[in-house]
């Protein structure tokens, strides 16, 4: 008993120190889950949440027979893989790189330039961007057009619009990645590096058998972990900068849930839009983390 209280007494005010963060999440998270029976109902803001009439599976009937839902899944669907191949490549890359770096200074000043973009918001950004990529008078385009070659019309082309959303995307967050893959790397016992050279590997044959194989399991686990937001392809970027002329290409699960909800006031297909989403993203997280379990031995409890 006495060590009961003990234990009590030392941990108490731990415990207590989360009362906030639970009020906080069921106020948030919580509460807010009443509102999913708009997924079921024909929904009138006059009558009320639970005044309206009830319509079952209906809006979800209705939802996968509007036009183009398939291109919309599709086109979140790639975008978001896009995303992830690129998101993981890329930092890779830039870390081994940086590794390899001895100038300290120099190592320092890229790797700050290199993530200072993941501070900024899509707001800023995209505000940046339309101007950069504007097929009249942007920079890279002007760049383009000094090589000899026709401008392209980034942001207003279905060829190329997806592309610009992932080499933009990657090019504001692979910073952050890179941090993560450089703990990793930091990791490495620096023997095996001196064994290797002694043995007379060179930089490139270390990097291949010492530091890929070093963080293969940051790059596995990374890798299973991102499988859970392969339908979240980016809603504040594609809504910034996409217009009416690449919604073929361009248009998203969460822009078309935002006109539906926001524009046409179809207020109960747009919670069925998303209560889908969500369905969909709980299997695909909870199967993210069997396989981290799985390859990388990774759990959360």
């Amino acid at each position: 008993m006495k060590r009961n209280a003990l234990f009590l007494k030392r941990n108490l005010p731990l415990h207590l120190m989360l009362v906030p963060g639970i009020i906080f999440t069921i106020l948030f998270a919580y509460v807010p889950m009443t509102g999913i029976v708009l997924a079921f109902q024909s929904f009138v803001p006059g009558r009320g949440l639970f005044g309206s009439d009830w319509v079952g599976f209906d809006n979800f009937s209705y939802l996968f027979n509007l036009p183009g839902i398939y291109q919309v899944i599709y086109n979140t669907v790639f975008i978001a893989v896009m995303k992830i191949i690129a998101g993981l490549i890329v930092p890779i890359a830039a870390a081994l790189l940086l590794n390899e770096m001895r100038i300290r200074f120099l190592k320092r000043t890229v790797q700050t330039l290199i993530y200072l973009p993941h501070f900024l918001s899509w707001v800023i950004l995209g505000g940046i961007l339309i101007d950069v990529l504007s097929i009249d008078g942007g920079i890279v385009n002007r760049f383009i057009e000094w090589l000899g070659f026709k401008s392209v019309f980034f942001l207003g082309s279905n060829q190329w619009f997806p592309f610009t959303l992932v080499a933009t995307d990657v090019w504001k967050d692979f910073g952050f990645s890179t941090i993560i893959y450089m703990a990793a790397i930091t990791a490495i016992d620096p023997t095996t590096y001196e064994a290797a050279h002694i043995d007379g590997a060179g930089r490139w044959r270390q990097t291949l058998r010492i530091t890929l194989p070093g963080i293969a399991p940051t790059i596995v686990l990374l890798s299973v972990l991102s499988l859970g937001s392969i339908l979240n392809a980016g809603f504040e970027q594609v809504f910034i900068l996409y217009s009416p002329s690449v919604y073929s290409s361009g248009d998203i699960i969460d822009t078309m849930l935002y006109r539906l909800a926001f524009m046409d006031a179809q207020y109960s297909v747009a919670t069925a839009v998303g209560l889908f989403k969500s369905f969909i993203g709980l299997f695909l997280i909870s199967s993210s983390y069997w396989l981290a379990y799985r390859f990388a031995n990774y759990r959360i409890f």
